[in-house]
């Protein structure tokens, strides 16, 4: 009897096919939309920002591995890719351009793979103390073997170099955007991917249940390890991409603030959601590039931002948002409208209180040379005078105790809206 072979085809999804679509048109018209050197300058940063932050959550947020040395494989990426960017202007290497990061992908991956078999023997704590070992030993090595590593001043190149190819020379930053644009689609779209194979469905279950993936004959280890090299693959994209927008590598690429700074973000967008870490790279720019050179407390407000997602959303921004979709879907979003503006304004309130005191104290401690005002949101306040003081301490203190009793009825009205969810779920599903 012979027997027939029968394959099923998942439907055609048309929600994935606009996600996608509108994702490649926002990265084509953005630098359309946003026309100024500095927002150009923003948009490359973010383009590959999103690569590095998504090749570190196939750690995190996939594997459940807590890495504290990623920019090993990022700086490392960027150190290969702007050594092979000299020897193509060098008549050395014969690659394109537009083909240099992928030089440092596999430099990325190759270091990963050859320090990936150690650091991931153990997971959990072990993992997270080896990762550290690891990026404090090559950051340790970037300022002994200078022929490498540059030194203290890195190492320069040149991304002009080579013919023109249909005019693109990589000298106009709108060029450098477009290559960036370019791979952080097909970056994006492969990790994506990768969420959905067998060996990221696996990777989620050594995560979530490493007993158990051991049970039924799956060896956790080369797991992790494969995925670690994938990772570093990606990152070293990410690198190499740097390395050819800015023209210059130095240490600070390998060392740990670095990697503080991916795991950071990556947890402040969401890594429990693949969105989650492009919301974080977005975050990572922004506050880099712009909030810097708005304020010197910059890092005390970002600390201030992480302790509060700790404590009151771990999730990361990522899962505030679907939880509201979840709300939205059925039906009862609109109840909770007057509420997050009360949280909103509440918020603004303290914010300004607490921001007009950090202000202050920073001016006084730093920069007290340079007189008794400072300019904070259009207005002048001078630190010599009373009244200043107290009316930030004031906005602190009514805008955290009417934050605090908005946020009581906002919780109690979310938890009667989850229990009425859940309530119309079992009704469907007996149904």
């Amino acid at each position: 009897m012979s027997k027939t072979q029968y394959f099923q085809f998942q439907p055609f999804n048309v929600g994935r096919l606009l996600v996608w679509s509108g994702f490649a048109l926002l990265l084509l018209v953005a630098p359309l939309l946003f026309k100024s050197s500095l927002a150009l300058t923003v948009l490359s940063q973010m383009g590959y920002m999103i690569i590095i932050c998504l090749s570190y959550n196939l750690l995190l947020g996939q594997g459940g591995m807590l890495s504290f040395g990623h920019a090993v494989y990022t700086g490392l990426g960027a150190f290969f890719t702007i050594h092979a960017l000299n020897m193509v202007g060098g008549g050395k290497l014969p690659i394109p351009v537009s083909l240099l990061p992928i030089v440092g992908g596999l430099a990325g991956a190759g270091i990963a793979a050859l320090l990936g078999w150690v650091t991931t023997k153990k997971s959990a704590n072990t993992f997270a103390m080896i990762t550290l070992g690891v990026g404090e030993l090559v950051f340790a090595m970037s300022l002994m073997f200078s022929g490498f590593f540059g030194g203290e001043g890195g190492i320069n190149a040149n991304r002009v170099v080579g013919q023109p190819f249909f005019g693109i020379t990589f000298g106009p930053a709108i060029q450098v955007y477009y290559l960036i644009a370019v791979y952080c689609f097909i970056c994006t779209g492969l990790m994506f991917m990768l969420t959905r194979t067998p060996l990221g469905r696996m990777l989620n279950a050594v995560r979530d249940n490493p007993e158990r993936v051991e049970f039924v004959g799956y060896n956790t280890q080369v797991v992790r390890y494969i995925a670690f090299i994938i990772a570093g693959f990606f990152a070293g994209i990410g690198g190499g991409l740097t390395a050819i927008n800015f023209e210059i590598v130095t240490a600070e690429s390998v060392g740990a603030a670095r990697s503080g700074g991916y795991l950071l973000f990556t947890f402040l967008g969401g890594a429990s959601f693949f969105f989650g870490p492009i919301i974080g790279a977005v975050l990572a720019v922004l506050a880099f590039v712009l909030l810097s050179e708005m304020t010197k407390a910059w890092l005390l407000y970002l600390g201030i931002v992480f302790l509060v997602m700790v404590m009151f959303a771990p999730g990361g921004i990522a899962s505030l948002i679907m939880m509201n979709v979840r709300v939205a879907a059925f039906g009862k979003w609109k109840r909770l409208a007057l509420s997050y503006l009360g949280l909103v304004l509440t918020t603004v309130v303290w914010l300004v209180g607490g921001a007009a005191i950090i202000e202050m104290v920073y001016h006084v401690q730093l920069e007290a040379g340079t007189g008794d005002t400072i300019k904070f949101m259009g207005q002048v306040l001078n630190t010599k005078d009373m009244t200043n003081w107290i009316g930030a301490a004031a906005l602190l203190l009514v805008g955290g105790g009417l934050f605090e009793l908005v946020r009581r009825r906002f919780h109690a009205k979310w938890g009667a809206i989850q229990e009425e969810i859940e309530k119309e779920i079992h009704r469907r599903g007996a149904a």
